[in-house]
């Protein structure tokens, strides 16, 4: 149930970094309580997007991670950096989320309080399955699709006033940043 939650990616639009591209979103009452805990460390570009939330705590969590407090906007209201196992975390009454990202990613973002961030669902696009062959002296009609529409989401993420067409723009963001 757990490894089946939906993920998104959480970009910097203020500073134009990105800060994770796998994270997990924990919005219902299970995935809110088990958070980050049973883990023994989280890989580079993944973390926990906890819904509601103003504030954690890291008792029975094994290492320190980093915590980014976002309003309903999506801007940046708080930060802690290094947030060790067996705290508490103060409430931020301005947040209506948090991010649960790998030690030193607010450092390697350059993000501060008052960034914008840009948080959207990342759907691979599926490729349509080949078609088997016809027999000779039967029409084809078949088309020449390449991959299949994706079907629409089922359970929308609320996404902010912002747009992901700036890095449409610019191309492949990640190769031309060297990521």
């Amino acid at each position: 149930m757990v490894n089946n939650q939906r993920q998104v990616f959480v970009y910097n639009k203020t500073r134009e970094t990105f800060l994770a591209f796998r994270v997990k979103v924990a919005d219902s009452l299970l995935t809110r309580l088990v958070g980050l805990l049973g883990r023994r460390s989280l890989q580079p570009d993944s973390g926990v997007w906890i819904v509601p939330a103003n504030a954690v705590h890291t008792i029975g969590m094994l290492f320190s991670f980093d915590l980014v407090l976002i309003d309903k906007n999506f801007r940046v209201v708080g930060l802690r950096e290094l947030v060790r196992p067996f705290t508490i975390t103060r409430p931020n009454f301005k947040a209506e989320s948090v991010l649960e990202l790998p030690a030193h990613s607010i450092f390697r973002s350059r993000t501060q309080i008052g960034d914008q961030l840009l948080i959207e669902r990342y759907e691979a696009r599926r490729h349509a399955k080949p078609k088997p062959p016809q027999p000779i002296g039967i029409e084809n009609e078949a088309t020449e699709e390449v991959c299949a529409p994706l079907p629409a989401p089922t359970a929308p993420i609320p996404l902010g006033p912002q747009s992901f067409d700036k890095l449409r723009e610019r191309g492949n963001f990640a190769r031309s940043k060297g990521g």
